[in-house]
């Protein structure tokens, strides 16, 4: 099984790998990687692979349904074969926009408690989908509650629970289209603040900033109708 570095060293930008398979569509899959794979409303990243005598760009990343990672580099006739040593160089900018505004989602799950029903992330906006009969009334002050937290500062931290610590605390699953993985025993929780100070914590498998103050300003886009009781709201990194 791939070792996933984004998950444990989301700054990382460059690591080797060695490569494990080789299929004829172009995918790799490595025993430890840096791409992060499309999951969650979170593209996947980008970048380039090299190796003695070659170099891959990195166009898609995804994730099989028995969890392993397949790096696609296109229809390159040139490919490292199994056992190769290879640098893996990730395009941390892409990467780094996509750390920003995920954290900032998870603000505004916190800023707005109501369900969510489903999200995306871009490299310039993000968007929760909420379960909101009503359209918003106040939402200069949510956006300025949001920023407030951004201007704390706050830490952003990893950890995990059992599944059936998990299933006691059903809170903590904030999405109602998008239930976290169980089945390996634990889940990944993502913590904003710390002890009692926390303002956010719930089950996630992206890439998120260390810090909430790293994320900048943001504003509120479009507040948009998805339905009878959905609405979509979107934020821009300013």
């Amino acid at each position: 099984m791939t070792r996933h570095l984004f998950l444990d060293s989301p700054y990382m930008k460059s690591a080797e790998g060695r490569v494990l398979t080789v299929s004829s569509r172009g995918q790799l899959t490595l025993d430890q990687t840096l791409f992060y794979a499309t999951s969650g409303g979170q593209p996947c990243d980008r970048g380039e692979i090299h190796w003695d005598g070659g170099t891959g760009r990195v166009q898609d990343v995804r994730k099989s349904a028995s969890g392993e990672i397949a790096i696609y580099l296109g229809s390159s006739d040139r490919l490292p074969p199994p056992d190769t040593t290879v640098q893996q160089e990730l395009d941390w900018e892409r990467r780094h926009l996509h750390m920003r505004i995920h954290t900032a989602l998870h603000l505004l799950s916190v800023v707005i408690p109501l369900p969510v029903t489903g999200g995306a992330i871009t490299t310039v906006k993000g968007r929760l989908d909420f379960d909101m009969p009503e359209a918003l009334t106040d939402r200069v002050e949510i956006e300025r509650r949001l920023n407030g937290y951004i201007e704390q500062d706050l830490p952003v931290s990893a950890e995990k629970i059992t599944d059936e610590e998990l299933a006691a605390n059903p809170h903590l699953v904030k999405t109602m289209s998008v239930r976290p993985p169980t089945g390996a025993g634990e889940v990944r929780l993502i913590r904003i603040g710390t002890g009692g100070d926390t303002v956010d914590l719930q089950p996630c498998g992206g890439t998120h900033v260390s810090s909430t103050g790293e994320i900048g300003r943001v504003r509120f886009g479009k507040i948009v109708k998805k339905g009878r009781r959905n609405r979509r709201v979107n934020i821009h990194l300013v």
